[in-house]
């Protein structure tokens, strides 16, 4: 099993820059993918950025270039560094892994506000 907590959301101005954490914890040598989530309301999870591979890196159209994905293996912890924020960037953030077994795992989410 393996855990997954956020932390690092909450209220910033448009143009405004915050730093998600996301700690992990647990059966850490399953993980074979990595990312950030977000959902705002009354719209479905999408995909923020995330892993692939060891080193390789996707991002949504609408964050590449103020959106940076990183990770630290030796704290294992899981980043998402977020400049130029816009109202649009609100929503809950979620971390999320995939493992070796096929088996999903997804943090408590963090919400992120971005006021205009």
């Amino acid at each position: 099993q393996v855990r997954l907590v956020e932390s690092g959301g909450g209220l910033v101005q448009a143009g405004g820059s915050l730093r998600l954490s996301c700690a992990v914890s647990g059966s850490i040598f399953s993980i074979n993918a990595m990312g950030w989530y977000r959902q705002a309301p009354g719209k479905q999870r999408e995909l923020v950025a995330r892993f692939v591979g060891s080193d390789t890196t996707n991002y949504a159209d609408s964050v590449k270039g103020r959106f940076t994905i990183s990770r630290d293996n030796a704290k294992n912890t899981l980043y998402l560094q977020m400049n130029s924020l816009k109202a649009e960037d609100t929503a809950v953030y979620y971390c999320y892994s995939g493992t070796s077994n096929g088996l999903d795992y997804w943090g408590q989410g963090t919400q992120v506000t971005v006021s205009s």
